[in-house]
């Protein structure tokens, strides 16, 4: 009896492996994820994903490539999918649920940029409110820009053990 379930299984996979739709890659498609998935750059959720597809171009079923990259069947499907619904476009992750962001990438780039280009006016070093001041931002989007880049200014404490570690001549 388990013979008799395991050969039905095996004919109802096979036979769910022929209506597979076959992924057909062209030669810019192929050279693209061949790169993503060797990139050392790129991330491992990008990389695992061209691979799959990869894997599927070359005619491999869903629960074969599983098998391969240690990943569940419905992983492969869902990825499989997606690329053949929006090609490369398709590998990216979806846009997540909540608020839009506030801060465009521009407004980033023009805090940075000050901050880094041109030096206040009246003091040595730009603080955060008063970069704030001149961006038109509050201070603690400017000092959240300024953290994620490590662009803060140095503690009292740590430019006193700077001045310390430094050899007298």
């Amino acid at each position: 009896m388990d013979r008799q379930f395991l050969q039905v299984t095996a004919e109802s996979m096979m036979a769910r492996a022929l209506r597979l739709r076959p992924v057909i890659l062209t030669p810019t498609e192929r050279a693209c994820l061949l790169s993503l998935s060797r990139r050392r750059t790129s991330t491992q959720a990008i990389a695992c994903r061209a691979r799959i597809v990869l894997a599927a171009a070359e005619g491999k079923s869903n629960l074969a490539i599983a098998a391969a990259l240690s990943i569940s069947r419905l992983t492969v499907g869902k990825w499989r999918a997606r690329f053949l619904a929006r090609r490369l476009d398709g590998l990216r992750d979806e846009p997540r649920p909540g608020a839009p962001r506030r801060i465009t990438d521009a407004d980033v780039a023009r805090v940075v940029n000050k901050a880094l280009e041109t030096p206040p006016t009246n003091a040595a070093q730009w603080s955060t409110r008063s970069l704030a001041l001149e961006t038109g931002m509050s201070q603690s989007s400017v000092s959240r820009i300024l953290r994620a880049f490590t662009l803060r200014r140095l503690s009292r404490h740590a430019r006193r053990r700077r001045q310390t570690m430094l050899p007298n001549q």
